[in-house]
């Protein structure tokens, strides 16, 4: 995932410093601070749904202080350091396993296994995030796309991780547009920061179905996610497998079209998508394209 990407992500995942500190204020002897719902962040919902999206809290027994410190200094700890945010988050997990800060921990821990490379582990926590939090937008959508992407020739039992995505990304894909705006948030980071979540849960399913062989399904999934992606940079994964899904579904000067693109971006895949731009435009005129 791009920088800016996981910018937007983590404005999505994000609780919120205000309702933490809310927390602590009612805790500290303001009522009406403590049975004020915190502000929604997109993806969440106040913390009196238990079936909402990833809100920094869950209804339960008030946090101690020790507790609510150490969730808020979680919140704050920089990414710069991931291996330590991590330990930090599974520490926090070990001594609070009833936490109804849970959900925060989970939901940035995903992305954090994800980028140091450990999907096994984001797999598990997310997992738990979602069950959770069955509307959480972010984890569904992140999961949804991690997990096609993350199958190899080894993976135990790809069609059970595959119906795992696909019904993740549809939930994202479905839910997503519902989202109130925040109090405060521009609409315009607002819209970015749905189109981003939205993206990768097109991504995600578009991939499902193409590993499937399904790739008239695949290429509109894809198209859809190239559409919408809010980042000035498109994803070249994503272009890529836009090219290979209409190559394979004999829409040769559309794959041309899609390769060329990928290659345009400064990626690992520059090589391999020049190639299949070159391979498509071969095929166009000499073998026949399927009517669209």
């Amino acid at each position: 995932m791009s920088g800016k990407k996981n910018l937007m992500i983590a404005a999505f995942l994000a609780a919120g410093l205000a309702a933490v500190s809310s927390a602590a204020n009612g805790q500290a002897g303001q009522p009406s601070q403590q049975s004020k719902p915190p502000q929604s962040q997109p993806g969440q919902q106040p913390a009196d749904s238990t079936k909402s999206g990833s809100s920094l809290a869950m209804p339960g027994a008030a946090p101690n202080a020790e507790e609510l410190a150490a969730a808020k200094s979680f919140q704050e700890m920089p990414n710069t350091d991931m291996p330590k945010k991590i330990a930090a988050g599974e520490e926090f997990l070990k001594k609070y396993p009833d936490s109804q800060y849970r959900p925060m921990i989970y939901s940035a821990l995903t992305l954090e296994y994800i980028q140091s490379g450990n999907t096994e582990k984001a797999f598990e926590v997310g997992d738990k995030e979602v069950t959770l939090k069955p509307d959480d937008v972010q984890t569904l959508a992140v999961l949804g796309q991690t997990i096609p992407r993350a199958i190899s020739a080894s993976t135990p039992e790809p069609e059970k991780r595959l119906a795992k995505a696909e019904d993740y990304s549809k939930r994202a894909i479905e839910v997503t547009p519902t989202l109130p705006k925040p109090e405060g948030m521009a609409d315009q980071n607002f819209m970015a920061a749905k189109n981003s979540t939205l993206s990768m849960a097109h991504s995600g399913l578009g991939l499902v179905y193409f590993r499937r062989g399904k790739f008239n399904d695949a290429i509109p999934e894809l198209e859809q996610s190239v559409k919408i992606d809010p980042n000035p940079t498109p994803d070249p994964v994503n272009l890529y497998l836009l090219g290979l899904a209409n190559q394979k579904a004999s829409r040769y000067d559309d794959a041309a079209v899609a390769f060329n693109k990928c290659a345009a971006v400064n990626s690992k895949l520059q090589a391999t998508c020049r190639s299949g731009a070159d391979e498509s435009k071969k095929q166009a005129s000499t073998q026949l394209s399927a009517p669209k």
